[in-house]
């Protein structure tokens, strides 16, 4: 039987009609990694215009693709317009999946070995089997979303570090902690303090990736809990005995976006030693636009990792990663950036 620890109280902003039983909780901790356990990372891709089938059809996907490995987090990229329409898609994976373990953002489409996609689809990444572990947070209320970068900088740096430290502060820490996953609704440049805000907690050489949701308006949401939030953000921490390699790549131009996806892709996954288990990459929808045939970029990416690894990516609005520029911290491992691909590999 799959276990799970939750707690605490966020206060959900924007209700989506979720079918889990529990109300909204701002963290939970699945149960600890096993040594030498099984890991299981699989993704689903789904593309359709009903929003409700897509979140069906990804979610029955995923389930068969873990063969019956627990799942312990469920991790959301989904493109489509309007609340209700992403409402229905959260209602449909939670309908098939444990919905209080569904993390996840709005974004502008998502990467996969099978393709890309933009609009009217959903992704999901399975996390599961008894060597890994995952623990999850929610913070809400950033204060920042209606807020300009260049008019209110200083308060929005004031913000994001508090709200940085307080999701952090909130998961539960374990030796074997490895990797932290960041999605938020804080597109660049504002991602860097929230960056900086998560590093008082972790430190400035914890390996840290993940993206920033869809900046339109009406799309800013993340996904916690299989519920919906807006000026908020969530966190997820995996530990276990496996390792990541993570490479982060900036680019503005067609043939610039090819080349450093296939560079990113190749650091990440020579910097890591072991069999790869899967692959993440938080991707600028920026430098998709710069494509002339948004299949490159992915084409790029398989020439470095191959057509059978796993692959998990979504466009964002902001990048957590490695960052690749002058202006990157000078200490710290990761940041946070915009027109960047950043790129992990899980290997063991």
């Amino acid at each position: 039987m799959r276990s799970i620890w939750l707690a605490g109280c966020a206060g959900m902003l924007v209700a989506a009609g979720s079918t889990g039983a529990h109300a909204a909780e701002d963290t939970w901790s699945s149960p600890p990694p096993k040594p030498g356990g099984e890991i299981v990372l699989r993704v689903a891709l789904a593309e359709n215009e009903d929003p409700a089938a897509a979140g069906k059809t990804a979610a029955e996907t995923l389930r068969q693709a873990m063969a019956g490995a627990p799942l312990k987090a469920v991790l959301l990229s989904e493109c489509f317009e309007d609340q209700e329409n992403k409402a229905k898609v959260l209602q449909a994976v939670s309908s098939v999946l444990p919905a209080e373990i569904v993390v996840g953002m709005a974004t502008y489409g998502s990467i996969t070995q099978a393709g890309c996609s933009d609009a009217d689809s959903v992704c999901l990444l399975g996390i599961g089997g008894d060597g890994i572990g995952v623990s999850a947070a929610l913070v809400t209320s950033l204060g920042t979303s209606r807020l300009s970068f260049e008019e209110h900088r200083s308060r929005i740096e004031q913000l994001l570090h508090a709200a940085g430290q307080k999701l952090a502060g909130k998961l539960r820490r374990s030796p074997q902690d490895k990797l932290l996953v960041l999605l938020a609704d804080a597109h660049s440049p504002k991602n860097q303090a929230l960056v900086e805000g998560v590093q008082k907690i972790v430190g400035l050489k914890f390996p840290i990736t993940g993206g920033c949701a869809n900046k339109n308006a009406g799309q800013t949401f993340v996904y916690f809990g299989g519920k919906m939030y807006e000026d908020s953000a969530v966190a997820l921490v995996l530990s276990g005995d496996f390792r990541v390699g993570l490479a982060g790549r900036q680019a503005k131009d067609n043939e610039n976006v090819i080349r450093t996806a296939q560079q990113g892709a190749a650091e990440a996954r020579t910097s890591v030693q072991g069999k790869a288990l899967a692959a993440l990459a938080f991707d600028c929808a920026g430098r998709r636009n710069k494509l002339k045939n948004i299949q490159d970029e992915l084409a790029a990416m398989q020439r470095a990792i191959g057509k059978d690894l796993p692959l998990f990516g979504c466009y964002c609005a902001g990048e957590m990663g490695p960052v690749d520029s002058p202006e990157k911290p000078a200490e710290a491992l990761c940041g946070g950036s915009g027109w960047h691909v950043m790129f992990t590999v899980l290997a063991r």
